[in-house]
């Protein structure tokens, strides 16, 4: 049996929780990232499209103003607390749905969909070759894929800056970098069925804001994040270190950090 307590203090129920606190600032450093990979899918009125990781929904909105009224935007996840934040940004748009659900079993018809999605939603599956032969299935024939995903963890200093700030060598978690290798990821998307699979880097300075927005982003989110939700009595004495580091920038009123990611595209 699960008691509250428990809950309160799994990984993902933390994950969640900081997310949907902070999803306005969290969305404003990863639009960017997310619409670049949204722009190679070429989106056009009336189409059906799956977003994998949808989180607190940005992307749907996104996409659903790319499809139209006449198109369908499907948005999945797992973490029912973030789905409850898209759910009330997305409420108006009847072109839109939300499923609860672990995308590497989600249960769609074969071949319904013209086009997959995701912003950072694909690196933590159990078995990934499942996972992308699942969304293989659902794909209409030759329909598209395009997701981002994150290079290394030195490549970014998003990332490795907080940490380092903060006095940490690593990571705690290496699964956001899990497709750090492209030929992994080329490995992973032909063993599911893909084809025409293409990984081109992508490099772009990003921001939540200034110092403040910054601090309080980088805390709950990311590499640092995860070790600051997960150990909190650390936060007194990470958080001044961090905002100094920050602070040493010279436009202190929009601190931006480097991003590196792979913008992934194939066929089905």
């Amino acid at each position: 049996m699960t008691n509250e307590s428990t809950i309160n203090h799994d990984p993902r129920y933390l994950h969640a929780k900081a997310w949907a606190e902070e999803y306005e600032l969290i969305d404003r450093q990863l639009s960017p990232l997310g619409l670049t990979a949204m722009h190679e899918l070429q989106l056009v009125g009336g189409e059906t499209v799956l977003d994998v990781g949808c989180g607190t929904g940005q992307t749907l909105l996104q996409l659903a103003e790319r499809v139209g009224h006449e198109g369908q935007v499907l948005g999945v996840d797992i973490a029912r607390r973030l789905l409850e934040v898209a759910a009330r940004r997305a409420g108006q748009l009847c072109h839109v749905r939300l499923i609860e659900s672990d995308a590497q079993t989600l249960d769609l018809p074969p071949h319904s969909v013209d086009a997959i999605f995701s912003r950072f939603g694909v690196m933590s599956f159990n078995d990934p070759v499942a996972a992308f032969s699942n969304f293989r299935r659902v794909l209409k024939p030759n329909g598209r894929l395009a997701f981002s995903c994150w290079q290394a963890l030195q490549e970014n200093e998003l990332d490795r800056f907080p940490l380092v700030a903060a006095g940490f060598r690593s990571a705690t978690d290496e699964s956001p970098f899990s497709f750090a290798d492209p030929k992994h990821i080329q490995t992973v998307l032909a063993a599911a069925g893909f084809e025409a699979v293409a990984v081109r880097p992508h490099r772009e300075l990003v921001t939540s804001g200034d110092v403040e927005a910054m601090t309080r982003v980088l805390l709950k989110v990311g590499a640092l994040g995860k070790i600051v939700r997960e150990n909190p009595t650390i936060q007194s004495t990470v958080e001044p270190k961090l905002r100094k580091a920050l602070a040493d920038f010279s436009d202190q009123a929009d601190v931006k950090l480097a991003a590196s990611i792979w913008i992934v595209t194939a066929r089905g």
